[in-house]
C-alpha cells in the first residue's frame, strides 16, 4: 500500500473523490495508445471511459459528462451505464447536480449535457474558441469531437450556464482547475483536497500511467511539445506520482478499492492510497 506523502491541509475540508467508469473500448494495437509504437502491431491496453465526482457535505462537483447511446453506437464503444446513471449508484441526481466541470470538449467528455440541467458548466476559454474556431474546418482535427455536443455546449452558453477561465483558477477550497493543454487546446486537470492529500485528476494530460512513464503520449493530440511539458506540470501539482490519477487507464479500477462491494468494477474511491505504486501501474 502507498502511503500519503501529505497530510490534508488542515484548513480545508477534505472532499470525497471517486472514478465512475461507464463505458469501454477493446480490441485496441499499441499504435492506438502511444504516438511512438516500437512495434505498432503490438496488442494495446483497453480504453476505461470515466467520469469523476467530488462531494463534500452539500458541495457536489462532477468533472466531465461523458457520452450517451449514439456516441457508443458510432464509435463502435461499449456503453455499460449512462454517465446519470453511473452517478445514481452513488445517490447523485444529475438533473440536481450544480456544477461541473468540462476538462475538454470531446467527444467522450462532454456529451449528455442535457442531462445536468441545473448545471454550471466550467470550460477554459482556449478550449472553446478551438472547438468552435477554425481548426474545425479540418475532417481531422474536429474528428474527436461531436458537433451535437458543441450544439448542447452553444445552447448552454446561450442560456448564461457556462463559467469560463483562463489558466489555474481555484473554484472553492480544495478544489482547482489547472490549464494544460496538449491533448487538446483547453485542456484542464482538476486538483482535489482529499483525506489523503491533495490528488490530481489528469484526464487526458495522460491517458495512461504509461504515457506519462514512458515521455510516450497517446496519439489523439493537438501540440505534442505542451503534451509532454504537461506532464511535468502534473508532477508540480501532485505530492507524489501516486496521488495523479490518469485519464483512461482500467489500471484505476486495480489499483483503488471499489466505493462498495455493490460497486466493485464500477466505482472506486481515489481519496484512499492506491494499493500498486505508480511503478507496477506504469508496466
Amino acid at each position: 500500500m502507498t502511503e500519503p506523502t501529505e497530510e490534508p491541509d488542515a484548513g480545508i475540508a477534505p472532499f470525497e473523490l471517486y472514478a465512475l467508469r461507464y463505458a469501454v473500448h477493446g480490441g485496441r494495437t499499441a499504435k492506438d495508445n502511444f504516438l511512438h509504437a516500437d512495434d505498432p502491431h503490438e496488442a494495446g491496453e483497453n480504453l476505461d471511459y470515466f467520469i469523476w465526482l467530488a462531494r463534500r457535505e452539500d458541495e457536489v462537483f462532477v468533472i466531465d459528462t461523458g457520452f450517451g447511446i449514439e456516441a457508443a453506437k458510432e464509435r463502435g464503444r461499449t456503453l455499460l451505464r449512462e454517465p446519470k446513471d453511473a452517478l445514481a449508484l452513488l445517490g447523485v441526481d444529475a438533473r440536481e447536480v450544480s456544477q461541473v466541470v468540462l476538462t475538454h470538449l470531446h467527444y467522450d467528455h462532454a456529451g449528455t449535457l442535457g442531462h445536468f440541467p441545473s448545471a454550471r458548466f466550467h470550460l477554459q476559454v482556449d478550449e472553446a474558441g478551438h472547438a468552435t474556431g477554425p481548426c474545425m474546418c479540418d475532417a481531422k482535427a474536429r474528428g474527436p469531437f461531436d458537433v451535437e455536443n458543441i450544439v448542447a455546449y452553444i445552447r448552454s452558453l446561450y442560456a448564461g450556464r457556462i463559467e469560463f477561465h483562463r489558466g489555474d483558477r481555484e473554484l472553492v477550497p480544495g478544489f482547482w482547475l489547472h490549464s494544460i493543454p496538449g491533448h487538446s487546446a483547453g485542456l484542464q486537470a482538476v486538483r482535489v483536497m482529499t483525506r489523503r492529500g491533495w490528488v490530481v485528476l489528469a484526464s487526458d494530460a495522460t491517458h495512461f500511467y504509461a504515457n506519462m512513464e514512458r515521455q510516450n503520449p497517446f496519439p489523439v493530440l493537438f501540440d505534442e511539445a505542451a503534451l509532454i511539458r504537461g506532464y511535468s506540470r502534473l508532477i508540480e501539482l501532485a505530492p507524489s506520482l501516486d496521488h495523479i490519477v490518469p485519464g483512461h487507464d482500467p489500471a484505476v479500477m486495480r489499483a483503488y478499492p471499489p466505493a462498495s462491494t455493490e460497486l466493485e468494477g464500477i466505482v472506486v474511491r481515489l481519496d484512499v492510497a492506491p494499493a500498486l505504486t505508480w511503478e507496477e501501474l506504469a508496466r
